[in-house]
């Protein structure tokens, strides 16, 4: 058994609505809508106009810097290059494309037998044209994780944990698809000059765990990890696998050390040796307040509101979230589409509605010992309340991942990761307000 962290929270994992379910293909919509902004950096330009006719795999946005491009995840006509509702509660320049049925691939999606003579440039370039990004739900460019990581790491760590409660889409992959994960795990040991690899996966999917090992063959280690929460984030899961702390501040390559996610992995299998950009993912539709709870391949751009049509929504739904209920992120528009990023489709019945009017914390501390950062989310809630901003740098906000182990904890239910998260937006965007007077 691996290793342990500080702190970290024991949920229901309710993965047992979904995780029987197979992947099945989703049929993709009349309209997709690709937003420019699927990663951590820059958004893309549009690369087509109104009336252009694309195919599926072909770029249809880019942009310089720490960026990933787009593809089109269908073949038609482009209907509108406009701005659009996206995830994050923001709009966001979008190409939307007619889908004509026909699927037509795009020439430049061409398949590869070997990767022998690849160098590592020539692999990063091939996975940064294929606009992979960490597929987990952070986003990142991972041809520029990759590049900055290589001669600086001698572990690479996968994270196959899926520790969030409901989400299936890495434990259904891993078991029907492990041998095409472990293609793209092994381009990314080719990457790094590694004849070694940690798959780490929570005890609650033994059956996954089974299937990979049953492929993994010589220099890839399958890590059965403690069931609890947040296992999967990436500097509790270096701790625990290879007993190393990630100092605050600084990222995992600081002590050696690199995290891909599944999804990633099975992407750059994709990239490498079909061709194929990413164009679809994995998705879980689950919860309380979903008739029939799947895992579907989805065609970037889907609409929400097309998922929930064919799972079936219970009447008068509480909440829809993209991502799992800890950190995912509540939707006000269901037309938002489907992003690279974007694991989950989560439905909430009204009975289960957990905030109340007017928390007040009670400083009882629980909140403290499920910190898996070691921070003091009451100090930071009370500093944020009173817009102390200097008080919340100093007690390391930014290390904060918004895991949602706090707020969970929470006996006053107060809406902390929010509070956190409104503090860190206004001060890296906006001067922030003025601090009240104690």
């Amino acid at each position: 058994m691996a290793k342990s962290f500080f702190g970290g929270v024991h949920p229901d994992d309710m993965k047992r609505l979904s995780c029987e379910k197979a992947i099945t293909p989703f049929p993709a919509p009349k309209l997709v809508t690709i937003p420019m902004s699927q990663h951590i950096g820059a958004p893309c330009k549009p690369l087509v106009k109104v009336g252009d006719y694309v195919t599926v795999g072909q770029k249809i946005g880019d942009n310089e810097g720490l960026c990933a491009p787009v593809h089109a995840s269908v073949s038609g006509k482009v209907k509108q290059v406009a701005e659009k509702p996206h995830t994050n509660g923001s709009l966001c320049m979008a190409v939307v494309i007619e889908n004509d049925g026909e699927y037509t691939l795009c020439p430049d999606c061409q398949p590869r037998e070997s990767i022998d003579g690849l160098l590592p440039g020539a692999l990063i370039s091939i996975i940064r044209e294929a606009g992979i990004v960490g597929m987990g739900g952070a986003a990142f460019p991972t041809h520029f994780k990759l590049s900055s990581c290589i001669g600086k790491i001698d572990t690479l760590i996968v994270n196959a944990a899926e520790c969030e409660p409901y989400i299936t889409a890495d434990d259904r992959l891993l078991r029907e698809e492990s041998e095409r994960f472990l293609k793209g795990l092994r381009i990314v040991m080719k990457i790094f000059g590694l004849d070694h690899a940690y798959v780490g996966i929570e005890a609650n999917k033994p059956q996954a765990i089974e299937a990979v090992s049953a492929v993994a063959g010589e220099g890839i280690e399958v890590v059965t990890l403690r069931t609890r929460y947040p296992q999967g984030a990436e500097k509790q899961l270096i701790q625990a696998i290879a007993g190393r702390l990630v100092p605050p501040g600084t990222l995992p390559a600081e002590v050696g050390c690199a995290v891909m996610n599944a999804a990633t992995c099975a992407a750059i299998c994709d990239a490498v040796y079909d061709g194929m950009p990413t164009v679809k993912r994995v998705v879980t539709v689950t919860g309380r307040g979903v008739k029939e709870p799947a895992n579907y391949l989805v065609p970037i751009g889907t609409p929400f509101e097309a998922l929930l049509e064919k799972a079936g929504m219970v009447d008068d739904p509480y909440k829809v979230i993209s991502g799992g209920p800890m950190m995912g992120a509540a939707q006000f528009d269901l037309s938002v589409p489907i992003l690279k990023g974007c694991n989950s489709v989560l439905v909430l019945t009204q009975k289960e509605r957990t905030e109340v009017p007017d928390p007040h914390c009670i400083r009882c501390g629980k909140c403290i010992t499920v910190c898996p950062m070691h921070l003091m989310p009451l100090y930071l809630y009370k500093f944020e309340r009173m817009n102390h901003y200097d008080n919340m740098v100093d007690y390391n906000i930014y290390d904060c991942i918004e895991c949602g182990c706090c707020a969970y904890i929470c006996p006053a239910k107060i809406p902390l990761v929010q509070s956190f998260r409104t503090a860190k937006l206004e001060l890296r965007t906006v001067k922030p307000r003025e601090p009240v007077k104690s």
